[in-house]
């Protein structure tokens, strides 16, 4: 049986294609949902927001303080929006001017 053992040159252009080609695939997680009234600016789990970002005190839909942490943003009346969860969002995304109240706009 006879055995092959790439050189450091071959196995570097090997590595090299396998990083470009998989550079090529990457897609985004996160997602844009705009309207008249409202802009969502993410809905990835894996960033986190800085409570002083936001224009609330509390989650508009649930009322949680935005300070237990704030999973996901949206801008509303020139305002950034602070949400405990994608859920509370949406929901409030539904009826803004019915919840904006509850939001306690510092």
């Amino acid at each position: 049986m006879k055995k092959t053992i790439m050189n450091g040159t071959s196995l570097f252009a090997v590595a090299m294609s396998l990083l470009l080609t998989a550079c090529g695939n990457n897609t985004a997680t996160n997602s844009a949902k705009m309207d008249s009234a409202t802009t969502i600016i993410a809905q990835d789990s894996t960033v986190s927001y800085d409570i002083s970002l936001v224009n609330n005190k509390k989650d508009p839909t649930c009322g949680m303080p935005v300070t237990a942490g704030i999973s996901d943003t949206a801008h509303y009346d020139n305002k950034v929006l602070g949400f405990c969860s994608a859920g509370c969002k949406e929901e409030f995304l539904k009826n803004p001017k019915a919840n904006i109240a509850a939001a306690e706009i510092k």
